[in-house]
């Protein structure tokens, strides 16, 4: 059951809608899927996988998973990287932002990761998506979920949002603020976000959400846009929320948010801000997701005694010759690709990146690591770019071998040649083994492997 205080706020609020606004299709929450632009269309995820799927409303790679015991995480297509598992209206947002290859997108809180994953496959591998966590442990599950999703043009920061603002003002054409929340639309998926709810906790994440705002506004460029959303129903975090920032911010214009589904913002929730609340958005139970708020704004000019960012470019790319040798052979597509060295570890960055004072967890694509004279390539490369492996072991979802590659066992070479190949399944890179004796040594993270 809803808190006190959260029960009689929204009666209050919405009078007789109450039941019906709060009212879910289901009694269980609702599950779904967003699948990467990187790895398939859609159209070929539906014809492929083996569960029911039906179409979402909120997003257009979206679908929604209605059988409640498919195990969407031990999945193969989930390893390798061909969808997101992901509360269905949470997809929302990063759709707004409209972005296009090219662009330098900005995701500034990012954890876990289902939306930047959005935005890079929206990129199509061209631009930069830079994607900031500030929990350090949840930046580390942002950088895992990257690597699995195949994304070869991220920077993952583990930065403050004021940080961010003065390193790159100016810099970005979107940037997107999945605020952390009160979380009240997520009650039914997580009882402990109703344990852990109070006016307390509503009033600091508005105060966080302000100050997340107005460096999200510094760090976006003329002419760009920026979305705000939450999982909450809260008007201090959603409506009021973005009447304030108007106001502080007049060099900005609220959008339409152009979609059809769910409902539009509430006046009675703007407190004493007036704007035209209609073209915010709301995903309300009723709507077939657990609750989200969103706006869509385009910033026109400066803000006062704003400059753009001066930025130094990454010194001249290095050359490895044992990156070099490796990939000549395995990836020839990349062999001539500049590199970044970092003590011992090779690395694929963007070639936009530039040089930043920041925490940089990671920056492009680990290729891999020089050990005793060697190369000796990273998941992250077979994940990034296994496709264009040269030496693949490609196995199907009905190979009996598949199991077992998931729960980290060797199995028989059937094409792969000896030495390092990518372990496929219809096509989609699961990780890195090494090929000797007619068997394939597996190398997939022990914290990625299907066990128990």
């Amino acid at each position: 059951m809803p808190t006190e205080y959260f029960e009689a706020r929204e009666r209050a609020l919405l009078g007789e809608r109450y039941e019906a606004l709060y009212a879910a299709p289901s009694e269980k929450p609702a599950r779904g899927v967003t699948v990467n632009r990187l790895r398939m269309t859609r159209e070929e995820f539906c014809a492929r996988v083996e569960f029911a799927v039906e179409p979402s409303p909120f997003c257009s790679m979206g679908l929604l998973v209605p059988d409640p015991t498919v195990k969407l995480g031990r999945h193969p297509y989930h390893h390798a990287g061909a969808f997101y598992s992901q509360e269905p209206s949470a997809s929302a947002p990063a759709e707004l932002l409209d972005v296009r290859p090219g662009h330098k997108v900005l995701d500034l809180c990012a954890a876990p990761g289902g939306k930047s994953s959005q935005l890079a496959a929206a990129l199509g591998g061209e631009g930069l998506l830079v994607s900031n966590e500030y929990d350090s442990g949840r930046a580390v599950i942002l950088r895992q979920n990257l690597e699995r999703m195949g994304v070869p043009n991220a920077l993952v920061l583990n930065e403050t949002p004021e940080r961010i603002a003065k390193a790159l003002p100016g810099y970005f054409d979107r940037v997107l603020v999945d605020a952390p929340c009160s979380g009240e639309g997520m009650f039914r998926k997580e009882p402990q976000a109703m344990a852990q709810h109070n006016q307390g906790l509503v009033e600091h994440c508005a105060e966080l959400g302000r100050e997340i705002l107005d460096a999200a506004a510094v760090c976006l460029t003329e002419g760009g846009l920026l979305v705000y959303s939450t999982c909450t129903f809260a008007p201090e975090e959603d409506e009021m929320q973005v009447g304030a920032f108007l106001e502080r911010h007049p060099e900005f214009e609220l959008l339409d948010c152009g979609v059809e589904y769910g409902c539009a913002g509430e006046k009675n929730r703007c407190g004493e801000f007036q704007y035209a609340v209609e073209k915010t958005r709301r995903i309300w139970p009723c709507n077939g997701g657990e609750g989200h708020f969103m706006a869509r704004l385009r910033k026109n000019s400066r803000g006062e005694g704003e400059k753009d960012a001066r930025l130094k470019p990454q010194k001249p790319a290095k050359t490895c010759k044992e990156w070099y040798a490796f990939a000549k052979q395995s990836f020839p597509t990349l062999a001539e690709m500049p590199v970044t060295l970092l003590d011992d570890m090779v690395l694929l960055a963007p070639p936009e990146l530039p040089a930043l004072k920041l925490h940089i967890l990671r920056a492009g694509v680990l290729a891999g690591s020089v050990q005793k004279g060697r190369f000796v390539p990273a998941h992250h490369l077979f994940t990034a770019f296994g496709a264009q492996c040269t030496n693949r072991e490609e196995l199907t979802l009905n190979d009996e071998r598949l199991a077992g590659w998931l729960r980290g066992e060797e199995i028989d070479a059937h094409a792969a040649q000896n030495g390092w190949c990518c372990v496929t399944v219809d096509g989609l890179p699961l990780g890195g083994g090494k090929v000797s004796g007619g068997r394939v040594k597996n190398h997939l993270p022990k914290a990625l492997r299907n066990l128990g």
